[in-house]
């Protein structure tokens, strides 16, 4: 079970409204909106997405990462390479 599961109403409630502000954008675009005011909307979508990304990256931290310390071996050691590896990635974008 994902460990995000205890939130997956108020994350889907998060992504619908920055799938709104894409649309937005998208308007924004069409109506041939000055560019530094579109800029500005994508900033705040990137921002909106990366909270999204920090919160599924702590429930994985809390939830799915704690369980394959607990159980130890080979496990723990995948989930904390793949959690590295998502901070990483994380940290580039």
């Amino acid at each position: 079970m994902p460990g995000y599961s205890d939130n997956k109403d108020a994350i889907h409630k998060r992504l619908r409204r920055i799938e709104g502000q894409v649309r937005g954008l998208q308007r924004m675009v069409d109506e041939d909106k000055y560019c530094i005011e579109v800029l500005d909307q994508v900033s705040a979508v990137t921002k909106a997405l990366q909270a999204v990304a920090i919160e599924l990256l702590d429930d994985h931290l809390s939830h799915c990462v704690t369980d394959a310390i607990t159980t130890g071996g080979r496990a723990a050691d995948r989930k904390l390479a793949e959690a590295s590896a998502a901070i990483a990635r994380l940290v580039r974008s």
